[in-house]
């Protein structure tokens, strides 16, 4: 074997294995991963170097494969994100999301292009192509600090939705001007543009429709369906990226991204299996990326920026990405709170960075062939622009990367803006059921265990799990006892269950605490000592009277958090209180009702004539997205 190759080789398995070492850390510490892998880059890259002959990692160590690896990286990652955004998940915030993704988008790339312009002193043409990639914010610095900060649902769709969409559009955006600055003749921006969003978007429909087909009526052999089902599909990614890209460059973007729209929005088999099997794919291809690209940073340039390079991140960071947002969300569904954190965290991904390294080295080449036809000075300064360009970018990346993304769980906590804390204590078959059914509804919700097999186990089932003694002061304190606003002691031991209680109540400030009984003879007893009480043996007969003499509304409750709902919500909007239900009730999105109406102790159901005053308790009982909208509507805090 060659020795380029031998190194090549070991060069890539050290950069995933570092990347892996970056992904632990990020779950051990509740960080987002990005911030690991951009160390790690810069260790092996520019701090090697300080330290040996040259730095561990060099443009040379990848030769003419750089390019090629980081456009396959990047097909993967932006399919994986698309996938999954859903269309339920879009109607948390649809008016909000198009806003950012198109009005916001659009004062992103002209202030930025402004400010680099004005900072730097550079041409209109440069300035716009430091603009146009610093618009994408992109699912690979977003979706790792959701993973760690769970916001509500409204703040997540639009900050998923501005990511993925934005990546595309920045990365056509700055295709369409680089290809003005190295071929001035190509001067319709707008003709390439939707050239090759246009050629994208049908790319990945046809991508999408084929493996649609493909996943439902094709036998993909019985023994090993799930399998070829995960390998189909990113196939699939991988050959719309490719035959977009054929016909026009970085059209590849949008047809990933499409594919992985509509694919994910459509009934296909095997999608768990083929989540899953992506997810890690996308964890390897983002560790290898994120830490090459940083390992090639230069840090001369970045200190030659000076502190017009900070003028230009200060400005990104805290002028230009706050003034979009409040913009995008004018209107009263999102808190201020809520927008202030959206302003806070806005970090640029993986997009920006491997699009500005691919543009540089075009720039460059194209300054040579100016310098061999005797345009010195032309050439100079496409150089400088390349320098400029990679440098800006970068900075404006390990910026907002290391603090927005370092910050964000912080700014939530200080903001408000996580929901607050369920904690449930048993991992057995009650808490986790228990635990599913109020995840689906977008709460914060905490498994405190201490048998590791079953952590294991609830891990693998995607639930979010304490390790530790629920009767342990120490342990409820270190899951989040002092945020939560339930407390669910679900264990199959009445004695844990009422010891959980009264610790909770009595330490910590919580507002519901819920104990399950196993013997129906300990209800009273649990109940003498106020703690609210469950009856296993009782809940079970009801479900089963439920079932023999409700039959209808027995299977209709079973799909309580998915098609429909029944929830409890107090009314805080002034607006509302003083009205009679007659007048309440038609601006109620169709299909949700009033059912139950509580105040001072005593409910009821509401006749035409009832007034709501601010403080009751309204039970609202219809569709999945109907009741959500009207719980926002009663209660917007």
């Amino acid at each position: 074997m060659a020795v380029g190759s031998s190194v090549l080789i070991a060069t890539v398995a050290a950069i995933i294995g570092l990347g892996v070492a970056a992904q632990i850390l990020a779950d051990r510490f509740k960080l987002p991963s990005i911030i690991f892998l951009i160390a790690a880059g810069l260790a092996i890259g520019p701090g090697s170097g300080l330290v040996l002959e040259s730095a561990l990692v060099t443009r040379e160590s990848f030769g003419t494969a750089l390019p090629v690896i980081v456009g396959l990286a990047v097909a993967i990652i932006v399919f994986e994100g698309a996938f999954h955004l859903r269309a339920d998940k879009l109607r948390e915030a649809p008016a909000e999301s198009v806003r950012l993704v198109t009005v916001g988008a659009l004062i992103a790339l002209v202030s930025t292009a402004a400010v680099t312009k004005y900072a730097f002193d550079v041409a209109w043409d440069i300035s716009f192509l430091v603009g146009a990639l610093l618009v994408a914010t992109g699912p690979t610095v977003i979706a790792p600090i959701i993973k760690v900060v769970p916001v509500r649902d409204r703040v997540e769709a639009a900050l998923e939705t501005e990511g993925i969409v934005n990546d595309v559009t920045a990365a056509i955006t700055a295709v369409a001007v680089f290809d003005i600055i190295v071929n001035p003749s190509a001067n319709d921006f707008l003709m390439l543009f939707t050239e090759r969003l246009g050629i994208g978007v049908f790319i990945g429909i046809v991508v999408a429709a084929m493996l649609w087909y493909l996943l439902r009526y094709i036998d993909l052999s019985p023994g090993n369906a799930p399998q070829n089902a995960r390998l189909l599909v990113l196939a699939g990614a991988l050959v719309a990226y490719a035959a977009a890209n054929y016909l026009a460059s970085e059209a590849g973007v949008a047809a990933v991204a499409t594919a992985g729209i509509v694919l994910g929005n459509m009934d296909i088999p095997y999608e768990e299996e083929i989540s899953a099997f992506k997810g890690d794919v996308t964890l390897l291809v983002l560790s290898f990326v994120f830490i090459a690209l940083a390992a090639l940073l230069d840090f001369s340039a970045l200190i030659d920026l000076g502190y017009r390079g900070l003028i230009v991140a200060a400005a990104v960071a805290l002028v230009i990405r706050p003034a979009l947002v409040f913009v995008s969300t004018i209107g009263d569904r999102f808190t201020t709170e809520e927008k202030v954190f959206m302003s806070l965290v806005g970090p640029r991904g993986i997009i920006p960075a491997s699009v500005a390294t691919l543009f540089a080295v075009g720039l460059q080449s194209r300054a040579a062939e100016l310098r061999a036809a005797g345009m010195v000075e032309q050439a100079a300064q496409l150089n400088d622009g390349a320098t400029l360009l990679v440098s800006v970018v970068f900075l404006v990346i390990l910026v907002t990367v290391v603090f927005e993304g370092g910050l964000a769980r912080y700014i939530a906590n200080y903001l408000d803006v996580i929901p607050m804390r369920v904690l449930i204590i048993g991992g057995g078959q009650v808490g986790p059921t228990l635990a599913t059914r109020l995840e689906e509804r977008g709460e914060n919700v905490v498994i405190i265990e201490n048998d590791e097999t079953q952590v294991e186990r609830l891990r693998n089932e995607g639930h979010t799990v304490h390790i530790g003694d629920g009767t342990d002061t120490e342990v409820l304190k270190s899951a989040g006892a002092e945020n939560a606003s339930i407390v669910a002691a679900a264990t199959g031991d009445d004695d844990v269950n009422l010891l959980v209680a009264q610790l909770t109540s009595s330490k910590f400030d919580v507002e519901t605490i819920i104990a399950r009984a196993n013997n129906p003879d300990n209800v009273d007893a649990f109940e003498d000592l106020g703690v609210r009480t469950i009856s296993s043996s009782i809940a079970t007969a009801q479900a089963l009277d439920n079932a023999i003499e409700r039959p209808a509304l027995a299977n209709w409750m079973g799909e309580i958090g998915r098609s429909g709902d029944v929830q409890e919500v107090e009314v805080t909007n002034d607006e509302v209180a003083g009205q009679p239900i007659r007048e309440v009730g038609p601006e109620l999105p169709a299909g949700t009702l009033i059912t139950l109406i509580a105040r001072d102790g005593e409910t009821q159901v509401p006749d035409a004539d009832f007034v709501i005053e601010t403080g009751d308790r309204i039970t609202l009982i219809g569709s999945r997205d109907g009741v959500r909208e009207a719980m926002e509507y009663y209660n917007p805090e």
